[in-house]
């Protein structure tokens, strides 16, 4: 009987990929193969051990093909969106992992980074990781959010704009201020200039004010001008650190090697950017 089981859902697994999906809940397989709980985890266990299935969070399914079996898993952006649905949480792919989809990467990016409006923990889904980053009001960001194409499906991504305002959001899931500016020398050609100004409203200042110093100082600066002014509505802002790490600790803390009155940032160290 058990054998049956697991030879009812290896069938049911196989017509689901030939369908092109990849992804399935327990209660979907349960009503499919009219099955109780205890027998769909008894087989869907054995799948699991054979490497041929895989659960990321708890009733939810992600089948593995077999040209992604040496990987253990297939990869994230044929399931995110199911995922997202299934975890019923707002999300997009941002941060290198979108700056990479946007063309805009000079390393392999090591995190499958995900932007999400819960605090969720990381995933190891075979040899890919999950990581997800927290945002309390994703529709706030809404304008910068697009739809990309993938594989099995649809999945959400940063744009090029709000992908910028993260990589300063979130320095240190961006590699720090040198590997950011890298990715905007690239990533800045792409950015739209009118989006980047709405969501300057919606920033942190400090943020708008590090994303427009740097757009400026890598020769992008015909795409900060409706951001300043956005910036400006509200009144002059206050001093912030380009990098604050490097001056977290006062005693050890470099002089300023400049104070930029435009954006009103301190630079204690110039950005290096590999070619």
């Amino acid at each position: 009987m058990v054998y049956d089981q697991r030879s009812a859902l290896s069938n049911y697994i196989s017509t689901l990929l030939s369908s092109g999906k990849v992804v399935f809940t327990a209660e979907e397989a349960k009503q499919a193969l009219d099955i109780g709980r205890g027998a769909f985890l008894d087989a869907a266990g054995r799948l699991q051990r054979r490497k041929a299935l895989l659960s990321p969070r708890r009733g939810f399914y992600v089948i593995v093909p077999p040209q992604y079996a040496s990987w253990g898993a297939p990869p994230p952006a044929w399931y995110i969106d199911a995922l997202m649905h299934h975890e019923k949480q707002a999300y997009y792919v941002g941060l290198l992992k979108a700056a990479e989809l946007h063309g805009a990467t000079h390393q392999a990016v090591m995190e499958f980074q995900v932007v999400a409006a819960k605090r969720l923990p990381r995933i190891r889904a075979g040899r890919n990781l999950i990581a997800f980053y927290y945002r309390k009001e994703v529709a706030t960001v809404q304008v910068g959010i697009e739809e990309r194409k993938t594989d099995t499906g649809m999945m959400k991504v940063s744009s090029a704009a709000l992908t910028a305002f993260d990589l300063l959001r979130y320095p240190q899931a961006s590699g720090g201020i040198d590997n950011i500016a890298t990715v905007l020398s690239d990533l800045g050609a792409a950015i739209d200039s009118e989006q980047l100004g709405i969501l300057s409203t919606v920033m942190e200042r400090p943020v708008v004010q590090r994303l427009g110093y740097l757009l400026d100082r890598l020769g992008h600066d015909q795409v900060t001008h409706s951001m300043r002014s956005s910036l400006l509505a509200t009144g002059s802002p206050r001093w912030t650190e380009l990098d604050r790490k490097e001056a977290s600790d006062p005693d050890f803390a470099p002089e300023p090697l400049e104070r930029n009155e435009r954006w009103r940032v301190i630079v204690r160290r110039e950005p290096e950017t590999d070619e």
